[in-house]
């Protein structure tokens, strides 16, 4: 699962990058596992699919969306939407690939001549993960014909000679543009009004992909933590968290930054060592039937008592009452500005304001199949909050040239107010123990 702070190192990580190992060599390579490792196990059997049927429903969400904002269709190329409305999971290319979805009708699907086998083969699997698929057209276009033509085609064959099509906000701007541009009777717009209106609320069936991928997350946090020794480097630490997601059956990562990088909140590219008395911020999360998960935990290995840590011990309990707060303020209606806003008084009350001065960044984004989405916990976004929401709850205070301390954990909105998927952390020195 790329991110956005992994990619800081991926540069580092493709030229250290070894062959592919054989059967022999990852069964030796299990047997090395620390014991707090190798002591997980695989619970990739635990996530339940999401089913043809909810996926039916939120096409009957989104076609009651595009009446209320009267969008008379929305189309979808690839990403984390696409998936969500059909279950496929279709590579971003320079070649134009679309799913749309009417108002009213039937969906079709535009795609090169050369893919349709690929596309009717999920179509036609048994069971398959795409809505109305027998009744889904596909029109193919060649190498050397318009795609966006072919869409105009498609839309008109549909019913929709004019009209306003949404389209959905990852999508390239050559695809945006050529869209735009194939039929001066059909107008574009944002498809946000509908994707967000759908994907914002999350279901029974996605809370629970979600409680899983954090309870596995916090597990191989645990499991890392108890394995690490002094003299280790963060890049060392992270592959550790690498085995670990495997050996669970799911695909995660973390990054891992130690001392005064730590005040760098998405990280640092400098080779770092552990030692014992310096803080350790880790961040990031797995992916379970895609969804995601986003926590991070600060801490220290050996002796705690050490002089030097009393002003890190005083700052972690500020992140950690800051976090409190956030959740606290959270409850259905709640304006998502007001969830930062109930983290950042409270460490500028505590002398590390004002503002964005040490707690650099909003305290929380949405998160469901992207780790990051709509809607953000910042100032100004008076989004009011709904139950079924998700989000992560991450203040975080960073010194330059000390340390950084950020706690975060996923939570949602519930008809009572916010909960947390996972426990929160209690102290630097023992950052897994139950309160």
């Amino acid at each position: 699962m790329p991110t956005r702070r992994r990619f800081l190192l991926s540069s580092a990580a493709a030229a250290a990058a070894a062959p592919a190992l054989s059967l022999s060599a990852q069964s030796a390579q299990q047997e090395k596992l620390p014991p707090a490792i190798a002591a997980l196990s695989n619970r990739r059997s635990q996530a339940v699919p999401i089913t043809l049927a909810e996926r039916e429903q939120r096409l009957d969400r989104a076609r009651a969306l595009m009446h209320q904002n009267k969008i008379d269709a929305i189309v979808i190329t690839t990403g984390t939407s696409l998936t969500y409305f059909t279950g496929l999971r279709w590579g971003q290319s320079e070649r134009f690939f679309a799913w749309t979805l009417p108002a009213t009708g039937a969906p079709f699907i535009v795609c090169p001549v050369f893919e349709e086998g690929r596309v009717r083969e999920r179509m036609e699997a048994k069971p398959t993960t795409l809505p109305s698929a027998s009744t889904t057209r596909v029109y193919t276009w060649n190498e050397d014909e318009d795609p966006y033509q072919l869409l105009a085609k498609a839309h008109k064959e549909s019913g929709m000679a004019t009209g306003r099509i949404g389209i959905e906000e990852r999508t390239q701007f050559v695809f945006a543009d050529g869209i735009s541009n194939a039929s001066p009777a059909l107008t574009t717009t944002s498809a946000t009004p509908i994707t967000f209106g759908c994907r914002g609320i999350k279901t029974a069936a996605e809370l629970a992909l979600m409680q899983l991928a954090n309870n596995i997350t916090l597990s191989v946090y645990k499991a890392c933590y108890e394995s690490a020794k002094p003299g280790m480097t963060n890049r060392q630490f992270s592959q550790l968290v690498d085995l670990a997601y495997t050996h669970c059956g799911v695909t995660g990562d973390a990054s891992c930054q130690v001392g005064e990088y730590s005040a760098l909140p998405h990280g640092s590219l400098q080779p770092q060592t552990i030692r014992e008395g310096e803080i350790i911020l880790i961040d990031d999360g797995c992916t379970v039937e895609g969804y995601q998960s986003d926590i991070s935990r600060t801490f220290v290995l050996g002796d705690p008592s050490i002089p030097k840590l009393d002003k890190a011990r005083k700052v972690f309990d500020i992140v950690l009452k800051a976090q409190s707060a956030a959740l606290a303020a959270a409850h259905p209606g709640a304006p998502c500005h007001t969830i930062d806003a109930a983290a950042r008084d409270l460490i500028t009350a505590a002398g590390y304001g004002p503002d964005y001065k040490h707690f650099t960044h909003r305290v929380g984004h949405g998160i469901g199949m992207d780790g990051h989405e709509w809607p953000y916990l910042v100032r100004g976004n008076t989004t009011p909050l709904a139950a079924g929401m998700c989000f992560s709850d991450e203040p975080g205070i960073y010194l330059p040239g000390e340390f950084g301390i950020r706690l975060e954990d996923d939570w949602h909105v519930t008809e009572d107010g916010g909960k947390m998927f996972t426990p929160q952390s209690p102290s630097l020195e023992h950052p897994f123990a139950d309160k």
